[in-house]
C-alpha cells in the first residue's frame, strides 16, 4: 500500500463515482466488490453501478426539483454516473430513467479499463487502522462489517426495510385497457409525453384491490427485527393501512391523466408503467413497492385492468437496509470523527435514491484527492444541493430522529424575501436554483485550479 492509493469498498453507485474522480485526479484507486463472490439479497451480478431497485433518476428539472439540481451540479464535475445515466436514457416524461443493463455495463467497462483501477473481488469486514479508505457499501451492507461499524462507533445501527417493485413483460400487457402517456403530457418529444403506461381503475376496482393488499399473505420478519420503512419508499400495501385513499393520492392518483380508450370517462384510480429498457420489453410498476409473498402478488397484481394475464420479469421483494446515525460519527469531510483516515459515501451515510448516493461518492472521492495530495479544498456551499446533502449527514440533522433523506429544497438555507406557501413556489425554487448553480460553480473553480508551485 502506498500514499498515493485509495481504497474504495463497495461498488455501487457512491464507490463507483468516488473511483472515477479520484483516478481522474491521478490517484490509484483499488474497489474492493465482495459482489459476485458474496451476493446480497437485492443484487444479481457483479458488475459495477447495478440497478437493484427503480430504473428512475427521477426528476431532471435543475430550475424548479431539488434532484433535478443535483444532476445538473454532478454533470458540471464531470460524474461519470450521469454521464451513463445520458446516455442509456430512457423517454420517462420529466423524468431522467434509465436502461439498467447498459448503464451500468458502461460504468463497469470504464472503470475497468482505467490502468490506475484494481477492481478485487473481496469482502472487507473490519475497518482499518491505516491507509486511505471510502466506505460505500451501502444499504447492503454485510453483516461482518456492519458489526465492525457498531463495534467501532458504539452507536446502534438504525435499520429500515427497502422494498422492490415487480417488472413486468410489455407483450402481456393487455393496449386494448391501458394507454400511453405521461402525467400532464409532460415532455419535449413524443416518446417523453407517452413514457408512461396507464392502467385505470373504476371505484369499485380500486375498493376490491385494496382489500385484497390488506388481506394478502405479507413477509414475515424475523425475531428481533422492526418495521422502520423511509417514507419515500414504502411498501404499497403499508400505505393502504394508513387509508384507503392514501394510494389514490400517492402512486396511484388520477390526475393528468385522459383515458385514450375512453376520454369522456375519469378513472378514479391509475397504476402507472414506467419503460425499464431500451427495448420496451420490459415495465416497472411505478412507486409499487411491495412486501407480499410472490403468490400473493401475481394475484393481486392480476387485478389491476390490463394486467389480467401480465407475467412478471420480476416479483417485488423486501430486505433490510442499514445506515450509520452520520450526525454523531462523520465530521464535515464525511470521515469517521474516531478514525479520520476513514471516510464513509452513499446510502450507509443515510442519504436515500440513486443520485443522492452517486453525489456523496463524488464528494468523498474529491475530498479523498484533496487529503492525499495536499490541496485546499473548501467547504461546499451549504446552498448547494451537493452541500445541502452532506451538511444534513454530518450534523444538519436530529441525531435522534435521523432517518435517510433524499435531497429537497428543505435542507436548502431560505433565500431572503420570497413569499412563501405554494404560490410563491416556482419563483422561490427557481432562486434556490440560480443561487446553487452559481455558488456550485465557484466552489467547482477553486477546486479544479492548479495547485500553487
Amino acid at each position: 500500500m502506498t500514499d498515493k492509493t485509495l481504497h474504495i469498498v463497495g461498488g455501487g453507485m457512491a464507490g463507483s463515482e468516488a473511483a472515477w474522480q479520484a483516478a481522474r485526479a491521478g490517484l490509484d484507486v483499488v474497489i474492493h466488490e465482495m459482489r459476485p463472490k458474496v451476493g446480497t439479497f437485492a443484487h444479481q451480478t457483479g458488475k459495477l453501478a447495478e440497478m437493484v431497485c427503480s430504473n428512475s433518476f427521477r426528476s431532471d428539472d435543475d430550475e424548479q426539483n431539488a434532484v433535478g439540481l443535483l444532476h445538473w451540479e454532478m454533470r458540471q464535475a464531470g460524474s461519470l454516473i450521469m454521464q451513463s445515466a445520458d446516455r442509456y436514457r430512457l423517454p420517462a416524461g420529466g423524468a431522467l430513467a434509465v436502461d439498467r443493463e447498459p448503464f451500468s455495463q458502461f460504468v463497469n467497462d470504464t472503470l475497468r479499463a482505467l490502468p490506475n483501477v484494481t477492481v478485487t473481488e473481496d469482502e472487507v469486514s473490519s475497518l482499518p487502522d491505516s491507509g486511505h479508505w471510502i466506505f460505500a457499501t451501502g444499504p447492503l451492507t454485510s453483516p461482518a462489517l456492519g458489526a465492525a461499524i457498531q463495534a467501532e462507533t458504539g452507536a446502534e445501527r438504525l435499520a429500515f426495510f427497502d422494498a422492490i417493485a415487480p417488472i413486468v413483460y410489455s407483450e402481456t400487457i393487455d393496449m386494448d385497457v391501458v394507454w400511453a402517456q405521461s402525467r400532464y403530457d409532460k415532455g419535449d418529444t413524443e416518446d417523453e409525453r407517452r413514457a408512461y403506461l396507464n392502467c385505470p381503475m373504476t371505484r369499485d376496482q380500486y375498493e376490491a384491490f385494496i382489500d385484497a393488499l390488506l388481506a394478502a399473505d405479507k413477509t414475515e420478519f424475523r425475531e428481533g427485527e422492526t418495521a422502520g420503512y423511509f417514507d419515500g419508499c414504502l411498501p404499497i400495501e403499508v400505505m393502504a393501512e394508513r387509508g384507503r385513499e392514501t394510494l389514490r393520492h400517492g402512486p396511484m392518483k388520477p390526475v393528468g391523466l385522459t383515458n385514450a380508450h375512453k376520454p369522456d370517462e375519469k378513472p378514479y384510480a391509475v397504476v402507472q408503467l414506467r419503460r425499464d429498457n431500451a427495448l420496451g420489453t420490459l415495465y416497472n410498476m411505478v412507486g409499487f413497492q411491495t412486501k407480499m409473498k410472490y403468490g400473493a402478488q401475481t394475484e393481486v397484481f392480476r387485478m389491476i385492468p390490463g394486467l389480467e394475464n401480465a407475467t412478471f420479469a420480476r416479483l417485488g421483494g423486501i430486505h433490510r437496509n442499514t445506515f450509520m446515525n452520520s450526525p454523531t460519527l462523520l465530521d464535515g469531510r464525511m470521515r469517521l470523527r474516531s478514525r479520520p483516515h476513514v471516510r464513509f459515501a452513499g446510502q450507509v451515510t443515510g442519504v436515500e435514491g440513486y443520485v443522492e448516493s452517486a453525489a456523496m461518492g463524488l464528494l468523498a472521492g474529491r475530498m479523498a484527492v484533496a487529503d492525499m495530495l495536499c490541496t485546499d479544498l473548501s467547504d461546499v456551499p451549504v446552498t448547494t444541493a451537493m452541500g445541502a446533502l452532506v451538511h444534513h449527514i454530518s450534523g444538519g440533522a436530529e441525531a435522534k430522529t435521523f432517518q435517510p433523506m433524499n435531497v429537497n429544497f428543505g435542507l436548502f438555507p431560505p433565500v431572503e424575501g420570497l413569499k412563501a406557501g405554494r404560490r410563491g413556489r416556482r419563483d422561490r425554487y427557481k432562486a434556490y436554483t440560480d443561487r446553487a448553480k452559481a455558488d456550485w460553480q465557484g466552489w467547482l473553480s477553486k477546486a479544479e485550479a492548479p495547485a500553487p508551485a
